[in-house]
């Protein structure tokens, strides 16, 4: 795990996106929290989610004039982090990275409800990858393959009901197969079994796999995007693939308790704007082939609503099924 976390950093050409904390170098422009903000991630390190938030975190961290904490509150496909968060008082200091789309079977803490919006911060394509040691040609033969032994494939993601779960359920749906998903509690957990040969695929974000696709270690077969990524011009998408209406993306936001004053959750937003306009973070999301995020406070709950409404279709209609 640790040199997957390394190559992260690396990969990122940050050597402190890692780093814990970050102590801030002028005057506060934000006059909350008191103390410091902690910047929540609800799955263990080395993720899409994870390295974002580290370079934002230290961006934010500049502006305001205060110190920002990541702290990896990992379980339960991310619904730890978000009760944890949606429990806090506003003099705790809270933010919290929402990865979507995001469904759980059970209601938890949801954006516009136990959690205030505060900004967009990213949005973007998963990858398909698998070990480069065992390798087949292309998707197609992975999916031929998987219809003839469905006891032998499964595909790993960062936990149930998150992006990279539902991406695989609809792959499935389309290609006829019944790949089975194999839940972990984050991306770089993810990373390191499919690299190891221990699952056979893994549905991703770009960040934790593309230095291991890049060594030879993996092979990645589709993007989940109707777009190409742009340093992976060679990977067909999915739609390429033989399956012209599949489409999916990831997208992350930030969130904070509802029991903070909405001055100061405008008063976020606004430096989390400049955030993801700095040069670090736009070159974060650009080498993960993400789009960086923006936007009001409203613009983030109108996104969510539909982007939500789009996947709730599909689970009504009983084409994904959320548990295993």
């Amino acid at each position: 795990m640790k040199s997957v976390i390394r190559r992260c950093a690396l990969w990122l050409g940050c050597a402190t996106a890692l780093a814990p904390a970050w102590s801030a170098q002028a005057e506060p422009a934000l006059a909350w929290p008191a103390r410091q903000i902690t910047w929540v991630v609800g799955f263990v390190p080395g993720g899409t989610a994870d390295v974002l938030t580290r370079v934002a975190a230290q961006e934010l961290s500049r502006r305001s004039g205060l110190t920002v904490v990541v702290e990896n509150k990992a379980g339960a496909s991310g619904a730890i982090a978000l009760q944890l968060v949606a429990r806090s008082q506003a003099s705790d200091g809270y933010l919290i990275t929402v990865p979507g789309p995001l469904i759980y079977p059970n209601p938890q803490p949801a954006i516009g409800k136990e959690l205030a919006p505060v900004m967009l911060l990213a949005q973007g394509p998963m990858v398909i990858v698998g070990p480069a040691s065992r390798s087949l040609p292309g998707l197609a033969e992975v999916l031929a393959d998987a219809r003839k032994h469905p006891e032998a494939w499964s595909f790993g993601s960062s936990g149930n009901g998150t992006s990279q779960h539902l991406a695989g359920e609809l792959l499935n749906q389309y290609a006829g197969t019944r790949i089975m998903h194999v839940p972990y509690k984050g991306g770089g957990q993810a990373v390191s079994d499919v690299a190891g040969g221990q699952i056979p695929l893994a549905i991703l974000g770009s960040a934790p796999v593309l230095p291991q696709i890049r060594a030879g270690v993996l092979k990645a077969y589709a993007v989940t995007t109707r777009a190409r990524l742009a340093s992976l011009p060679d990977v067909p998408t999915v739609a390429e693939s033989g399956f012209p209406d599949y489409d999916a993306s990831q997208w992350f936001s930030v969130a904070a308790s509802p029991a903070i004053d909405a001055a100061v959750l405008d008063q976020l937003n606004a430096l989390l704007r400049q955030t993801v306009q700095s040069r670090a973070f736009q070159d974060a999301v650009a080498t993960a082939g993400m789009t960086a995020g923006g936007g009001s406070r409203a613009d983030l709950q109108r996104f969510i609503a539909d982007d939500s409404a789009k996947w709730r279709k599909l689970l009504d209609s009983g084409a994904i099924k959320l548990g295993n």
